[in-house]
């Protein structure tokens, strides 16, 4: 099927395409806003997600320099203000000065775009680029579960391709990348990658590879993933008869996508590769 004009690819979409091809059709093709609960207790998921964005909103005007007495006083909440603690005293120290919060990149993939939010990219130029992930899981994932994340794949990958603007006008060399996902629960336990040429290469592959796998597939063949777990946490079980009741998100908390904020670009903070 031929994807709509200016169809843009994330983390988010791709995730949700290889863990099942049906709820990317549904959700970023046809943009069906089921109405069901993603996970239960359904008031307790939806005041997780709204501490996820209250804290990734203080640590965005913190990095803007607002005064951290101020930003304090509006983590009255006891989660929120633990976690608020634990940022200022427990976030990464050893990042670069030059620092870009909240920041959009975006790359051509064939006829399409790749785009990625990032929450911070701390910058040496020419020397180190360090991708920052706040993360608010309430159990620390393993590292080998992150690495299969395709966030773990696209944000180095594209900063390399469109992050020359930030790197003092410099090509992205792979190796200056780093990503370091940040727990607000774990903050002495933060998970590191380092990038490489290899990497980069195999992710150029990887990615471009599924986007033209994406961009070519027929309308039926968006697929039921085989792996009914895939379901527990999907708005749209009860749509493909594949259960009605969400799963507890106190079980695994971290399958669920409670930090993948809807990507609203502002063109004035989109940077986009020159290829």
């Amino acid at each position: 099927m031929a994807l709509p004009d200016g169809f843009q690819f994330s983390q988010a979409s791709l995730q949700d395409y290889v863990e099942c091809r049906r709820r990317f059709q549904l959700r970023y093709l046809h943009h069906l806003a089921w109405p069901a609960v993603e996970a239960e207790p359904a008031l307790e998921y939806e005041r997780c997600l709204r501490q996820g964005e209250a804290f990734h909103r203080l640590i965005h005007q913190h990095l803007l320099n607002f005064p951290s007495a101020q930003l304090s006083s509006m983590a009255a909440d006891a989660e929120l203000g633990r976690w608020w603690h634990h940022y200022l005293t427990g976030a990464p120290a050893d990042l670069p000065d030059l620092r870009y919060p909240e920041v959009i990149l975006s790359a051509p993939i064939y006829s399409h775009r790749l785009v990625a939010k990032y929450d911070l990219i701390a910058v040496e130029p020419g020397e180190r680029m360090v991708i920052v992930d706040w993360k608010t899981y309430r159990r620390r994932p393993p590292r080998e579960w992150l690495a299969r994340r395709l966030q773990t794949q696209v944000y180095p990958y594209l900063l390399v391709l469109a992050g020359f603007h930030l790197n003092g006008g410099q090509p992205v060399q792979p190796e200056q990348v780093e990503m370091i996902y940040w727990f607000a629960e774990f903050p002495q336990a933060p998970e590191r990658f380092a990038y490489s040429s290899t990497q980069h290469r195999r992710d150029g592959d990887y990615l471009t590879g599924l986007i033209h796998e994406i961009a070519g597939l027929a309308e039926d063949h968006f697929t039921l993933t085989d792996d009914r777990r895939r379901c527990r946490y999907c708005p749209y079980r009860s749509l493909c008869r594949r259960g009605i009741r969400a799963d507890s998100f106190d079980e695994t908390d971290y399958e669920i996508r409670l930090e993948d904020f809807d990507l609203s670009p502002e063109l004035e903070f989109i940077t986009e590769a020159v290829l």
